[in-house]
């Protein structure tokens, strides 16, 4: 009696569980969530009711995989982890972000822990979790600290066995598991040295801009150029089938068959082909259309004759009955699309949809893999009679918490709207024509086109799915761009690994802040984002307030800003002279600027980097289309930057300009630009080779008033 009243006046501890109680309990799913709740009693916990994010992983726990000795135990204060919330005064130790309950991704990665744990402990023939004393936790926590993990990826698996501690606390019948000691001793001791590796710094690399300018310009070329063919060739296919499979077996469609098929097989002409799996096969359902025959005529007449070695020796494309109008370089890019490769090419349209999206608005994976049909409707005209933005309102999901301060598994819609630059445009539009009013524009189940009308898959498309898209995207185009004689346009491995959903939003930074005269495709969009990043304002791009992309590209900037003034005082104590109206300021700055050693990102260098960026005056930027560095001060600049950017519009960099430093190394690629150009002059007409002739002497002229002008490195301080 005494232990019920002590339950009933703390509202943290759970009632005790039933074999027919649901696994998660009401007040935890959210009204608009379908998913089926497993029971206490069932073999397999689906996670899936806690799950509203479309492009989470619906996860389930499978206590086949826990050992049967210490099973009930788990059951009970996993149960409390799913349906239970961590006290007040236990997250007061740990933290601000330190939340009552986590999402259905955290609890199965504590789950997983609980797991290993437990197959450690009825290894050495423990079957209680009462029993894991003190010295268990020391064994078992210097056993996994050894295994090789980071020093931060310990820490957070060693709260998770606190959890577990903790959780037990809420259960009705607790089964008495200890508290680990580095709870009352300290962390520090338990983790490994820190070696500078943790994950839980940012250290994704931007992908290498010779592998990101073929792969952008073929996803553009797949949604501008190629995506009226594809969608045409798929509902033509898809007609195709859907005949095929509505054929009646008859005497008229045999022998339809028979004169369709045996003239073919006799005469040693090609057969009508089709890959499926990545095998050829006689394609049956284009057969089926063209004759009116059932598969059961075409299976008999295929064994009677052994068709399909025939089709193997001889395969024929099956030209769709679709004119062809995209074009590549100036050509059509095929001559026709065959029964089959409809199939593929509506796969990488899709993808190729995605890779222009998630890249050019900044967008995190989970965000892209949100957005809807209509998310992103054409604005209306304005006052002035010219057209706004186009703006996309969608979820976001990164940091939203509920009413409570837990994580919502759902999202939120933005309070600022992400801006659509034209491509983007052009990709959901694409997109919407490939699924249903309002369903997601990357449903897995409309983007299945291998089994269009088979299992019916939940939410998004997953990210480890995109990933091994891009990959097949990939193979596809250096294929192709071979059969096109592009082999300039094929995609080279990247050298940090494989192109994936995550890398994009730390690649859109780079460039923008590294490649502002665009280096690689879309030089103008670049620009244009730029410009938008730059204003700061409450409808900035791809951002709230200076959140989201924002900080990313201040890292970036930063980032690339320290390595330009590193680069300038390496040149200017090598003996390089200096020129330009900033020249002195440049000194100054590039000898108080910290130099970045490695690549890694610490999560707090976010608010650094902006503070770095903001010292007016005193940043230098590169600019290698215009042979300069720039010592940015926003009052000097002729380049019309934003009121309160805190970058120059490198790509509107102007001559004259209080702000420019030149080297001797800018002086020598000045001339090397304009041999260049004169080069190219003797080979066009005659006014157009005079303005390229002209603009070589700028450029010359420009590296003679430098060599005039330049001054050491000592006398400038």
């Amino acid at each position: 009696m005494t232990s019920a009243l002590a339950n009933e006046a703390d509202p943290y501890i759970l009632p005790a569980p039933t074999p027919d109680s649901p696994v998660v309990l009401p007040q935890w799913i959210s009204p608009g969530n379908t998913h089926p709740n497993s029971r206490y009693r069932d073999p397999v916990w689906s996670l899936a009711p806690l799950i509203d994010n479309p492009g989470t992983s619906l996860v389930a726990i499978h206590w086949k995989n826990c050992p049967a000795s210490l099973r009930d135990e788990m059951k009970l204060v996993t149960w409390a982890l799913i349906n239970g919330e961590r006290r007040p005064t236990f997250l007061r130790t740990k933290g601000l972000s330190a939340r009552g309950r986590g999402s259905a991704p955290t609890m199965m990665q504590k789950y997983y822990e609980w797991f290993r744990l437990a197959r450690w402990l009825h290894q050495r023939g423990i079957s209680r979790l009462a029993d894991c004393t003190e010295d268990q936790w020391r064994a078992y926590a210097g056993e996994r600290r050894d295994e090789g993990i980071s020093r931060v990826h310990a820490e957070m698996v060693f709260g998770y066995f606190t959890d577990l501690w903790v959780y037990d606390l809420l259960s009705a019948r607790p089964a008495g598991i200890s508290c680990p000691p580095w709870e009352t001793e300290g962390i520090d001791d338990y983790l490994p040295a820190a070696d500078g590796a943790d994950t839980a710094e940012n250290s994704t690399e931007p992908l290498d801009p010779q592998v990101l300018g073929p792969l952008l310009i073929w996803a553009l070329r797949f949604v501008d150029d190629f995506a009226g063919d594809i969608l045409a060739a798929w509902e033509e296919q898809r007609r195709l089938m859907d005949v095929a499979a509505s054929n009646t077996a008859t005497s008229a469609s045999r022998t339809a068959l028979k004169e369709y098929l045996l003239p073919l097989v006799n005469s040693g002409a090609p057969l009508p082909a089709a890959h499926v799996k990545g095998r050829l096969y006689l394609a049956r359902d284009y057969v089926a259309a063209h004759t009116g025959a059932t598969h059961a005529q075409i299976e008999r007449l295929v064994t009677r004759y052994k068709i399909q070695d025939l089709v193997l020796e001889r395969p024929a494309p099956c030209p769709l009955n679709v004119t062809v109008t995209g074009e590549i370089e100036g050509r059509p890019w095929r001559e026709h699309i065959s029964f089959g490769e409809a199939t593929t090419l509506m796969q990488h349209l899709g993808t190729a949809a995605a890779i222009v999206i998630v890249y050019l608005t900044g967008m995190r994976p989970q965000e892209v893999q949100a957005l809807r049909s209509g998310c992103c409707p054409d604005p209306d005209p304005t006052t002035d009679g010219t057209t706004g933005r186009h703006l996309i309102r969608s979820h976001h999901f990164k940091n939203v918490l509920d009413d409570n301060g837990n994580h919502a598994s759902a999202g939120e819609v933005r309070e600022v709207p992400w801006v659509a630059i034209t491509p983007v445009v052009r990709a959901i539009r694409v997109l919407e024509r490939m699924v249903p009013e309002g369903e997601l524009l990357l449903s897995a189940a409309h983007h299945d086109v291998h089994r269009p009308g088979g299992k019916q898959h939940q939410g998004a498309i997953r990210r480890t799915s995109l990933n091994r898209r891009i990959e097949s995207f990939t193979v596809w185009v250096n294929r192709e761009a071979e059969v096109q004689g592009l082999t300039g346009q094929a995609i080279p491995e990247d050298p940090y690994g494989a192109i994936g959903m995550s890398r994009f939003r730390r690649t859109l930074a780079w460039h923008v802040a590294r490649r502002p005269g665009g280096l690689i495709a879309l030089a103008i969009q670049y620009g244009h984002m730029r410009t938008v990043l730059d204003t700061r304002t409450s409808s900035g791009y791809a951002s709230r307030s200076r959140r989201g992309l924002h900080s990313v590209l201040d890292v970036e900037t930063a980032l690339a800003a320290a390595d330009t003034a590193a680069r300038f005082r390496d040149r200017a104590v090598a003996g390089e002279k200096i020129s330009g109206p900033a020249a002195r300021r440049a000194v100054t700055t590039a000898g108080q600027a910290p130099r970045f050693e490695g690549r890694l990102v610490p999560k707090t260098f976010a608010k650094k980097a902006t503070a770095f960026l903001a010292r007016d005056g005193v940043v230098l930027y590169d600019n290698p289309d215009a042979f300069l560095i720039c010592a940015f001060k926003h009052d000097n600049a002729l380049c019309e930057p934003e009121p309160g950017a805190t970058a120059p519009r490198q790509y509107a960099c102007k001559s004259g300009c209080g702000n420019t430093v030149r080297t001797d190394t800018h002086a020598h690629q000045l001339r090397s630009r304009a041999d260049e150009i004169d080069e190219l002059a003797g080979h066009v007409p005659g006014p157009i080779a005079r303005k390229l002739q002209a603009n070589a002497s700028r450029l010359r002229e420009t590296a003679a008033t430098h060599d005039a002008t330049a001054q050491t490195i000592e006398a400038l301080t």
